[in-house]
């Protein structure tokens, strides 16, 4: 299952709507890469860990 993880949920000053989506380790990969480019965060095992934990399931939009 695809997960997502979404800015909104963490705090932030700027505000940021960012939500990635994908298989589990890429959205790990990209939005620790965001955190860190954007928000300032330092790459390291705890900050992906924190974010693995926030992944939630993407829920299948139906046409």
């Amino acid at each position: 299952m695809r997960k997502i993880a979404d800015c909104r949920d963490f705090p932030s000053e700027t505000q940021c709507s960012l939500a990635i989506t994908g298989e589990e380790n890429e959205v790990v990969r990209a939005a620790s890469e965001h955190a860190v480019s954007v928000h300032g965060h330092e790459d390291n095992p705890e900050l992906r860990q924190q974010i693995r934990a926030a992944l939630k399931d993407e829920i299948p939009q139906h046409a």
